[in-house]
């Protein structure tokens, strides 16, 4: 159909229908999938021609839904990067899928929408080019009208070329996030068209200012705009044209302990009728940001305990799961966290939608570098071409989110180290505040002398990584400019690991397998223990908050036993960065580790040690007193084995058996208590906290018995029959009086029955090499986990069932309605 044709018709379908709808359908299912080039073996497989073609066979290929990553499948290979997870993710992946037209397409505009694919990729539809998207963190749309073949089959056909060398963490592969079609008639609200901002806020009238961007425009368009409030379909305030104010009296503001969101219904009317519909969520609330007192949400001055947070889930990989986020995220809230920095790239949007109605508050990231490289086919080669419109993507997308309070430029960017390079820095900052100039603009700087060299003042506030002893030089030499720590603390631990003896040399702590010590004194050489943090922002509380690396361990990057040569790119002294790369080499062969020590919870999101100092740091009114190590050392009896308590009291008492160790109190900037020189005896260690003079909390620690059962645990006993919603049940090793057995290393069988299937397992070891989707597994010091999901359409009792030899079976149940 040529284009006179094709608008005649158009015309014609508007003027015979009454009203037309905005139509957006979910893409994930039915698809088929194969790879190319680099295989999961090791082997290499040569990439056809013609893929793209309606006419190719793909019969043989694997039928699979979307998200899908096909890093995460495996296996584990000792001769993959462990910087970067040691799984096949690089590779060559074609994705295929036919699909039916209905007549009612004619007319409309249809696009295809993807959220993020890892990465390359390129688009046919019945075997003519489409578009491309390079950066595999992008949400991006192809427009799929002039190729589309109207109330007949059709076949698109998407290549994805993930190279190696081209991330400095586990990246995932494939269609990894959602993808939908959207169809719309001729004249339709824009691709994220609708902005929305709230210029004006008080207790009595909140101003919600509409900016909506047309395509296909038609000068007798009309646009109206309601707003409701989220979940509620009462229309309580009304607007119209393409910028528009309205009022919305007695406004619930978005705050963190009270998340409220509306929802705004823009309508597009031709000659009166009805030609799109759109929905927007939004929220009411203000943020300010003062260089001499920190950041202010809805006038009150809040401090961000914040963790960085990249994007895969663990054992389920970089496929994009909202259950599994919101898990994450629930986690995270545990022990005190409001605030998160996608590291180091755009988030999914699911993620987003998530801090919006949990409450936090979210920097988004848009680089991990610009066009001077990391690794060999980073975004650097894209950076000239792509930036730009990725750059718009990003900010377009989310723009209206009220969680975010932050936009991110880049992370340890190379450029910052020469000042004659700044100019890049502002044209993004200026085409980000061009996009939105309600949120300031930010970067995580490692370089000290980006601190004072012209590249401060590109942006709006300063993030620092791993530099308090810069807070003060920075405020005396920039009083204007507020502050805060990017990337804090960077301590690496291994749930449940303690090596003797205890040093406070952040390089001492490392021990055998491949683990690291839980006392949380060791650190790489950049970084510090999360005491030193606590202590630069109490003397100085202008610094209005800290991003800790990081929430999760995460896939890859397994420093300190990390071979990547991009570790070299956090020296600036030679002489240290001679010294890392003679540690480098000191690693020699096969490095086990494939992912990070970093977390304050481990990959499955167990707790670790760390866990406990945040928890007591973050959540002062919580009571709360831990007690680290454990206390099963048969082999230490009458040797020094030191004990550290972290607690949100202010003096705490420790008893060995019922006899007292002594009583401690907290002194300026101290935020652990330590006995250094306890004698090793089993029995029970007790630890009783005070605050004020008065008991506020109490916590044991026991010798266990041996090993005698299994114990399985769901985080959620009821899930959706939609074939996405998940449970996480954990597994431990008890003995017989219930109590985890902190050692133990038990290999676990799993079996399920019912409407569910297994997905994943893991045990949170950073060694491990045991496939994630292996239906046995080794716990990991008294613990492991496995994830089950629904099948769509199937309701009923599902029992999972966990055996080990010599231990008593465990079974949990589960329903799926």
């Amino acid at each position: 159909m040529n284009t006179l044709r094709r608008l005649v018709f158009a015309l014609l379908c508007l003027s015979l229908t009454s009203a037309w709808t905005r139509e957006i359908e979910s893409f994930n299912s039915d698809w088929k999938f194969a790879r190319f080039g680099p295989m999961p073996d090791g082997s290499e497989l040569a990439e056809p021609k013609g893929m793209e073609k309606t006419a190719y066979d793909d019969s043989e290929w694997r039928d699979l839904d979307l998200p899908h990553d096909w890093g995460i499948e495996g296996p584990f290979r000792s001769d993959l990067p462990n910087r970067t997870g040691k799984l096949p993710w690089a590779g060559i992946g074609w994705y295929r899928k036919s699909f039916d037209s209905p007549k009612s397409d004619a007319g409309k505009r249809i696009f295809i929408d993807f959220d993020g694919s890892m990465s390359g990729t390129e688009v046919w539809l019945n075997g003519e080019y489409v578009g491309e998207w390079p950066y595999g963190y992008s949400s991006f749309r192809l427009d799929l009208t002039d190729k589309l073949k109207v109330g007949k089959k059709n076949t698109i056909a998407v290549r994805l070329d993930n190279k190696p060398e081209s991330s400095r963490w586990y990246p995932g592969g494939g269609i990894y996030r959602n993808v939908r079609l959207v169809k719309v008639a001729p004249t339709h609200i824009d691709h994220w068209g609708v902005y929305v901002t709230t210029p004006i806020v008080n207790a009595d009238e909140a101003t919600v200012k509409i900016e909506t961007s047309l395509a296909g425009q038609s000068s007798k368009a009309e646009i109206q705009h309601e707003i409701t409030e989220d979940g509620s379909d009462k229309v309580i305030a009304t607007g119209q044209g393409k910028l528009s104010f309205i009022k919305v009296a007695s406004p619930k503001l978005w705050d963190l302990d009270s998340p409220s969101l509306y929802q705004l219904h823009t309508k597009v009317l031709v000659d009166g009728k009805t030609v799109d519909t759109y929905t927007s969520i939004f929220g009411i609330r203000t943020i300010k940001y003062t260089a001499n007192e920190g950041f202010y949400l809805n006038g009150k001055l809040v401090r961000m305990n914040g963790v960085c947070q990249h994007h895969d889930l663990g054992p389920l990989g970089a496929a994009v799961n909202v259950r599994a986020i919101e898990r994450q995220i629930e986690i995270l809230q545990s022990f005190g966290v409001n605030a998160i920095r996608t590291a180091h790239n755009p988030p999914a949007p699911e993620f987003l939608d998530l801090c919006d109605r949990m409450g936090i508050l979210v920097q988004v990231e848009s680089f991990d570098c610009w066009y001077r490289k990391k690794a060999d086919n980073d975004y650097a080669r894209h950076f000239w071409e792509w930036w730009e419109r990725d750059t718009i993507n990003m900010v377009r997308r989310d723009r209206n989110h009220p969680s975010i309070v932050m936009w991110s430029t880049g992370n340890e960017i190379l450029e910052m180290s020469h000042p004659e390079e700044a100019w890049i820095s502002q044209m993004q900052t200026d085409l980000i505040k061009k996009e939105d100039p309600t949120r300031p603009v930010s970067f995580g700087g490692s370089k000290p002398d980006a601190a004072f060299n012209g590249f401060q003042n590109t942006i709006d506030v300063y993030g620092f990584n791993y530099k308090p002893h810069l807070y003060a030089e920075f405020r005396e030499k920039n009083p204007d400019i507020p502050v805060y720590s990017s990337e804090s603390a960077s301590t690496v631990s291994s749930r449940g690991e303690y090596f003797f003896p205890v040093s406070d040399d952040k390089f001492i702590g490392q021990g055998g397998y491949f683990q690291v010590s839980s006392y949380d004194l060791t650190a790489p050489n950049w970084a510090y223990r999360p005491d030193i943090e606590f202590e630069a922002q109490d003397k100085y509380p202008w610094v209005f908050g800290e991003f800790v690396w990081t929430g999760f361990d995460y896939l890859g990057e397994p420093t300190p036993y990390n071979k990547d040569k991009t570790n070299l790119l956090n020296f600036t002294d030679p002489a240290e960065r001679e010294r890392m790369t003679k540690e480098l080499a000191k690693l020699g062969g096969d490095i086990p580790p494939r992912s990070s020590y970093f977390g304050i919870v481990d990959l499955c999101g167990f707790p670790k040690d760390r866990y406990y100092m945040y928890q007591a740091r973050w959540v002062p009114e919580l009571p709360l007193v831990h007690i680290l190590p454990h206390w099963n050392w048969p082999e230490r009896i009458g040797e020094v084995t030191p004990v550290h308590i972290y607690t949100s009291g202010d003096e705490v008492e420790l008893f060995l058996n019922g006899k007292s160790l002594g009583r401690k109190q907290k002194g300026v900037f101290e935020y652990r208590l330590r006995w250094d020189d306890v004698i090793y005896e089993p029995g029970e260690l007790l630890a009783v906290s005070y605050k004020n003079g008065q008991v506020w909390a109490k916590n044991s620690v026991q010798t266990t018995g041996e090993a005698t059962q299994l114990k399985l645990t769901a985080d959620r006993n009821l899930i959706a029959a939609d074939g996405q919603d998940l449970s996480f049940i954990t597994v431990e090793v008890l003995d017989a009086k219930e109590q985890l057995v902190p050692r133990s290393h038990n290999n676990v069988q799993f079996s399920i029955s019912g409407p569910a299937e297994i997905i994943a397992t893991g045990n949170g070891a950073p060694t491990n090499h045991t496939s994630f989707q292996s239906k046995e597994r080794k716990v990991f010091n008294g613990k492991a986990l496995v994830v089950i999901r629904s099948i769509k359409g199937k309701k009923g009792n599902v029992t999972l069932t966990a055996k080990s030899d010599g231990l008593t079976t465990a079974t949990v149940k589960v329903r799926v309605k």
